[in-house]
């Protein structure tokens, strides 16, 4: 029986792997468009592509994020300023993509710009604290791709939303992992639609790495910290904030910095002939996150509490 079972997985994972090296023809031809190429996955992603001859429109936040990414990258390469929290933004650069495109339409749309502000317990933030990351990592996503979607039909082409493994499991309080979960149900919604039109959609779910998003994390956090009443501090303890200050600290070191695990993810959707529908990137994300969001909530419950440090009035 045993064999049988062993000879199965076999085969599947034979095929899969089959499947997956199937790469999509005259990609030099398609042009993809990303968004958050000032830094980080973007960033990596937008050179990555340019290398290899896709004709690449780089959305920055910054006019300087924009002409360091221009000189680090061929003439091939295009680069317009992006604001995804503002319509106007998304109207102008939804133009400009498609003056840019012309009758091609866009073969990929990469949501990945997104902020990581506020990753501290619900109780010392305000509700402006949660706007300010839902606006960019889901509204934000959702503006873009509602604005772009025409030119993806066309194309016949790829959606690739960026979501997180705190997407799956909110190992901490604020907007990021509620915008994350909201990325993770727009993204399922999505692709159920444009299916019929030939337009496949995708989901990266990044565990830890080393990013300007996780960087600002502790400097974040002892300014929310420094806001939070008096009395709610009390509650809490100094202790208790120093001890989460060390373990955001601890977490920012184990970060891995290999970047490239994320882009290659966003590669493959954006160039096989069958993409998978959520790519987990890093090995944190692919052997405790994502099974962790399997188990039941007790079991995670009682592993997360084993990392927490204990509030002054825990009772």
């Amino acid at each position: 029986m045993w064999l049988y079972v062993a000879a199965l997985l076999g085969l599947y994972f034979l095929r899969r792997w089959y499947r997956e090296k199937q790469m999509v023809e005259n990609l030099t031809e398609k042009y993809v468009f990303i968004t958050g190429c000032d830094s980080g996955f973007g960033n990596l992603l937008a050179r990555q592509l340019d290398a290899q001859g896709l004709r690449v429109l780089a959305g920055c936040l910054t006019q300087k994020g924009a002409e360091q990414l221009e000189k680090a990258t061929l003439e091939r390469l295009r680069t317009t300023i992006l604001d995804v929290t503002n319509t106007e933004s998304v109207e102008a650069a939804t133009e400009w993509v498609k003056g840019c495109v012309g009758s091609k339409g866009l073969w990929g749309l990469v949501n990945n710009a997104g902020i990581g502000a506020s990753l501290a317990p619900n109780e010392w933030l305000t509700k402006d604290d949660f706007a300010k990351v839902i606006n960019v990592n889901l509204l934000g996503l959702i503006d873009v791709t509602l604005h772009m979607l025409p030119l993806v039909k066309k194309a016949r082409g790829r959606v690739v939303n960026v979501s997180s493994v705190l997407g799956r499991v909110a190992a901490s309080g604020g907007g990021y992992s509620p915008s994350k979960f909201g990325v993770e149900a727009f993204s399922d919604s999505l692709r159920r639609e444009l299916h019929p039109f030939g337009v496949r959609v995708s989901i990266i779910e990044p565990g830890g790495f080393n990013t300007d998003i996780v960087n600002l994390l502790v400097e974040d956090l002892q300014k929310t910290w420094s806001q939070t009443p008096s009395d709610i501090k009390e509650t809490y303890g100094q202790e208790y904030f120093e001890k989460y200050l060390q373990m955001i600290g601890r977490t920012r070191k184990i970060c891995s910095s290999n970047l490239y695990m994320v882009t290659d993810c966003m590669e493959h959707a954006l160039k096989s002939v069958h993409p998978r529908t959520r790519y987990a990137a890093g090995w944190d994300a692919a052997f405790f996150y994502i099974p962790a969001s399997y188990l039941p909530s007790w079991v995670s419950d009682l592993f997360t509490r084993c990392f927490l440090p204990r509030p002054a009035e825990a009772v």
